[in-house]
């Protein structure tokens, strides 16, 4: 057995495993299971290792061409077959057209066009669900007509497997991986395709908008040929998008080339960027205005340039929907070319504005599908962490996270919430109605304390429970969680942040474990901390005090102390427990806390 684990750890082929068992045929079973787990695992890990290759290269890649070739080679390369090809749907014919190809041979199957329906690949189109046969030719669940079947056979082509390539519910074309002998395909070669094509689809959408921006450009350009300046800014505008730049670079690019302020602002008004110097000398359009610019956004819906005021102002709109606005100043006129470089800079403004909110609801809904399967528990956690690194996140998969869960009006909370947890933020989205925060914290006091100012300001009631590790820990903390808001919603606490703590005995009841110790802390900790320090007893006179009906007279009896006495020391813990301790529902609390404190160990 000593032998066995040793060729084990060594990566040993099967062949020594078996040779190293002997006659025990229990043991060398077992070493071979665990050989061909330790073979699945490392496949798995090579083919995450290579997705995560291919969209490093795709990403890199700026021509059309050039990206359709990646793709079909990759597929070539990671699913082992001879051939891999690709269609494209052309919407003005209704079918799908040979795009690029690798390993092909055949002219025509070069040149070949797929009728929706036809084929394996037709039937992709039209379903836009994966198919996959090991002898085409011989498989009758497909619509065989002679174009296709004859180029097929001049291929070569016995299996083949083809996925389809969609971009939020869009059809983009067909990718396919072809052998030229017969050739089954496993569930897992079809998963992998099908990875290959989700991020093969995301990218050739984005270098066709990449692509329609730079031809957007060009014609804006031809139309001022003999303007030298806006050719240059065209140039420049181009080079920014195609290089993945922001819209802050196009900001600071448009001020750089017209010599002027710009202030970028959404479509309500409020400022997203700002670029160049203000000019505040007379007759040099005054200073650069500062907060909220609502009259600014409001210019016509068209894309034209228009004068407000001092500032100049046009408005970036892309699909008919104004998106937000550039305001320009620091000048008195601009000249006609000017007035076109400023119009070209909120055309590209607008287009980069509406595929980083793509990109942002691509990358949300992402979210929001690994949050659902982390909190109904449908997916291991191992696979969670993989899905979660290719979201692209600054950080691993935290070992522990604290939950909160918001009710309320969810709209326009996102950012909200985001800003003050920062880097601390693991997923966010809506689940079973509510919208929940998984942070990688393990102080959920804390957390609570920073999103209570969000929680006042957008209305929304949030509960914060934890911390908790991935698997059951997390499902039963989010229950809990969703328990406390619900009580939270009940005892009237809207538009607040809070933990159970927080909530004293209606905090408690319910919960599926209590921290005693922490509760009191929470409670009475000031009082308790003060006591230690000075050598005083004010849980002692708190005790005396609730005992004699909160009588301060008949607390001082039994304390044998002047009535005074009893007063300064209330006063006192007023000071350490805040205003409001004697309220009813706090006061009941504050009781509560003392029982219990009575219950720990290292109580006297």
């Amino acid at each position: 057995m000593e032998e066995l684990l040793r060729l084990l750890a060594e990566d040993a082929p099967g062949s020594e495993l078996a040779r190293a068992a002997g006659s025990n045929q229990a043991a060398r079973d077992l070493a071979l299971r665990i050989r061909a787990g330790m073979d699945a695992s490392k496949k798995r890990e090579t083919e995450l290792s290579a997705l995560v290759d291919v969209a490093r290269e795709l990403a890199s890649a700026r021509d059309p061409g050039s990206v359709l070739d990646t793709i079909v080679h990759r597929a070539r390369t990671l699913i082992g077959t001879d051939v891999a090809y690709l269609t494209l749907y052309d919407a003005a014919r209704g079918d799908t057209f040979m795009r690029a190809t690798d390993g092909s041979v055949s002219a025509a199957f070069q040149q070949l066009r797929l009728p929706l329906g036809a084929g394996l690949g037709g039937l992709v189109a039209e379903t836009h669900k994966p198919y996959w046969t090991a002898d085409y030719p011989a498989d009758h669940r497909f619509k065989h007509i002679s174009t296709i079947d004859n180029a097929v056979g001049e291929e070569g082509l016995v299996a083949i497997c083809g996925t389809p390539l969609i971009v939020d519910g869009a059809f983009v074309g067909v990718l396919f991986a072809s052998n030229r002998t017969r050739r089954p395909f496993s569930r897992e070669e079809v998963s992998l395709l099908g990875s290959l094509a989700a991020l093969a689809a995301v990218t050739i959408v984005q270098v066709r908008a990449a692509a329609e921006t730079a031809a957007a450009l060009e014609q804006l350009s031809a139309a001022h040929a003999g303007a030298e300046h806006a050719a240059a800014a065209h140039d420049r505008f181009a080079e920014i998008v195609l290089s993945g730049g922001d819209v802050d670079a196009i900001a600071a690019a448009l001020a750089e080339l017209l010599d002027v302020w710009v202030i970028l602002v959404d479509a309500t008004g409020n400022e997203l960027v700002r670029a160049g110097e203000v000019n505040s000398q007379a007759g040099q359009g005054g200073g650069r205005p500062s907060g909220r610019l609502v009259p600014w956004a409001a210019s016509p819906a068209s894309g034209r340039l228009t004068r407000v005021g001092d500032c100049w102002v046009v408005a970036a709109t892309a699909k008919g929907e104004r998106l937000g606005a550039l305001v320009i100043g620091g000048v008195d006129e601009l000249t006609g070319a000017d007035q076109r470089i400023v119009e070209r800079a909120a055309v590209v403004t607008a287009l980069v504005l509406l595929f980083r909110r793509q990109a942002a609801e691509q990358s949300q809904r992402a979210q929001a599908d690994i949050l659902a399967d982390a909190l109904s528990g449908t997916t291991d956690p191992r696979a969670l962490a993989d899905r979660f690194r290719l979201l692209g996140k600054q950080m691993e998969l935290p070992k522990q996270v604290v939950v909160a869960v918001c009710r309320g009006d969810h709209t326009g909370v996102l950012a909200r919430l985001s800003a003050p947890l920062e880097d601390r933020l693991a997923l966010i989205g809506p689940y079973a109605g509510d919208l929940v925060l998984l942070i990688a914290d393990s102080d959920p006091v804390r957390v609570a304390g920073e999103l209570r100012e969000v929680a006042r300001r957008t209305g929304v009631t949030i509960a914060v429970t934890g911390p908790a590790t991935w698997g059951s820990e997390v499902i039963a903390v989010h229950r809990e969680a969703a328990r406390l808001v619900a009580t939270m919603l009940r005892l009237g606490r809207t538009r607040q942040a809070a933990t159970r703590d927080d909530l004293g005995l209606a905090g408690l009841v319910g919960a599926a474990e209590i921290d005693v110790a922490a509760h009191v802390s929470h409670v009475l900790g000031a009082v308790i901390q003060y006591d230690e320090q000075r050598g005083t007893d004010l849980i002692g006179t708190l005790r005396a005090y609730f005992a004699a009906g909160q009588s301060p007279t008949r607390a001082a009896e039994a304390l044998h102390v002047h009535p005074n006495t009893v007063q300064q020391r209330l006063d006192r813990i007023t000071v350490l427990l805040g205003e409001g301790w004697l309220d009813p529902d706090r006061a009941l609390n504050v009781q509560v806390a003392l029982h219990l404190q009575a219950t720990l160990p290292d109580s006297s």
